[in-house]
């Protein structure tokens, strides 16, 4: 068929084009829109300011076509081939390009917003300063493609290849990018604020001077990256992978970064106002300097010292409270033991964070961790709560106190004296607290009839600096064929427990204190 009698039997109304070889064909101009031309060859086509919306072109071969300035809004183009194809200016508006091959295609200023590119391979493609707000991208192949000044914002790009792609100033705001692959990706400037990229692989990517503003990171993997100069203010990266990473210069205000790995990293010159200095790896890091002003405005500078300062200011560890419990969790201590701390933390919200739970054949250790070594005597005055150990580990923990308050006076300093008090009133207030907890009826009806509960327990302190501090052991822990009973307790039935502060070595009590890391710079 030639193109005069397409064109003409258009012009009497017939679509159905199906299968049609037009290649080489000069259709530019052309309105062909609403036809089916599923499986038509038009390979080399010259089809530029045509009108094809709504056609389908279902499986059709475009490659090398010439389509600048054609209208494709609402087409199907699902597996069709657009190799190499020229798409300048081409309007693809909410087209359907699934599993579509557009292979190196060139798709300058493109128009595809709430287009279908899911599974398409644009593998070395030039996307520059085309426009995809909304597109579904997903498991899409855009590896060594050209996206520079891209509008992505609110895309769909789960699971897509952008390995080696150009996303300098793109703009990606809002978009899902889980589980992408962006390895050596050149996002240099580009907008990723609000940006879903958990889990997402960008080792060696380049993001330097790059929006991630209230970006979700957390476990990304960053090792290697350039985040020079990066805004990732109140950005998530929780356990994300930063080893060697370059954060020089880098706005981390407000970010949320606990668990992550920062080994052989460059920090100098971060802003780092309201981040948490706990909880992350930094061995081998290289940081001379930060700023700790609100603004970033280097009002607040704070130079750290050759050689250990790294260590002073950042540490790895995460204050935390381990309870032991001597025996495995079941369902049902399961379900009061999440009951009753959801009842305390109504009244008391310092506990609010649930605990991590370890549990096998014999034990259970309920782990509560804190960002601050100041809350760790409060915190666990608290938890124990629910156990029958509850007043011994109690009244051990206001002994610790008194203890290290009693020898404060020169053995610490001005700022571990500090930690005392803070301590010490945390401590206080919960104690004054726990005197007005009272538990709903519920709890104490299932605790009796669980002896969960009554079974012997130890508790740890473990401070930022990884040292630990016991508190309570239970005489009988670990004694599962030993028993001990009270001859004066009537029902015969639990443990005795030693109502003394188990032998504590002083200096051991106070390096503890001095562990605690320094609130101050």
């Amino acid at each position: 068929m030639t193109v005069e009698e397409l064109l003409t039997k258009y012009a009497t109304g017939e679509r159905n084009f199906a299968g049609i070889n037009l290649t080489e064909a000069n259709l530019s101009g052309v309105n062909l829109s609403g036809a089916n031309l599923k499986g038509a060859n038009l390979s080399v086509a010259n089809l530029s300011g045509a009108n094809l919306s709504k056609t389908n072109l279902t499986g059709a071969k475009l490659n090398i076509a010439r389509l600048s300035g054609a209208h494709l809004g609402g087409a199907n183009l699902t597996d069709a081939d657009l190799n190499v194809a020229y798409l300048v200016r081409v309007d693809l508006k909410r087209a359907t390009l699934t599993g579509a091959k557009l292979i190196r295609a060139e798709l300058i200023r493109a128009e595809l917003s709430g287009a279908n590119l899911s599974g398409a391979n644009l593998s070395g493609a030039t996307l520059t300063e085309a426009t995809l707000r909304g597109a579904n991208l997903s498991q899409a192949n855009l590896r060594g493609a050209n996206l520079s000044g891209t509008s992505l914002t609110g895309a769909n790009l789960e699971q897509a290849n952008l390995q080696g792609a150009d996303l300098s100033r793109a703009d990606l705001s809002g978009a899902d990018l889980r589980g992408t692959e962006l390895r050596q990706a050149n996002l240099t400037q580009a907008i990723l604020s609000g940006a879903d990229l958990s889990g997402v692989n960008l080792r060696w990517a380049i993001l330097s001077g790059c929006n991630l503003r209230w970006a979700d990171l957390s476990e990304a993997k960053l090792s290697g990256a350039d985040l020079s100069r990066a805004d990732l203010c109140h950005a998530n990266l929780l356990n994300a992978s930063l080893v060697h990473a370059d954060l020089s210069n880098a706005y981390l205000i407000r970010a949320d970064w606990i668990g992550a790995d920062l080994t052989g990293a460059t920090l100098t010159g971060a802003k780092l106002h309201a981040v948490s200095r706990l909880g992350i790896k930094t061995e081998g890091m290289t940081c001379k300097w930060v700023d700790l002003s609100p603004n970033g405005d280097h009002s607040q500078i704070y130079w750290l010292n050759p050689g250990g300062g790294t260590q002073e200011f950042f540490h790895s560890s995460l204050p935390t409270v381990r309870i032991v419990i001597d025996a495995p969790l079941d369902q049902g201590a399961h379900f009061a033991l999440a009951a009753t701390y959801y009842q305390i933390t109504q009244q008391y919200p310092g506990l609010s964070e649930p605990p991590t739970i370890e549990v096998n054949s014999r034990r259970t250790t309920l782990a509560f961790k804190m960002d601050s070594d100041d809350k760790l005597f409060a915190t666990a005055y608290v938890a124990i709560i629910p156990f029958n150990d509850a007043a011994i580990t109690q009244k051990n923990l206001i002994a610790l106190m008194k203890m290290i308050q009693s020898h404060d006076a020169g053995n610490l300093n001005v700022k571990e004296s500090k930690h005392v008090q803070h301590s010490s009133k945390a401590l206080n207030q919960a104690i004054s607290k726990v005197d007005q907890i009272k538990i709903s009826n519920s709890f104490p009806k299932i605790g009796a009839s669980i002896n969960f509960f009554q079974i012997p327990t130890q508790m740890i302190l473990i401070n930022s600096r990884d040292q630990r501090l016991s508190v309570y052991h239970h005489q009988a822990f670990g004694k599962r064929l030993i028993k001990k009973y009270d001859p004066n307790n009537s029902t015969s039935g639990k443990f005795v427990e030693s109502s003394k502060l188990s032998q504590t070595n002083l200096s051991n009590v106070l390096d503890f204190i001095k562990g605690f890391h320094n609130i101050d710079v």
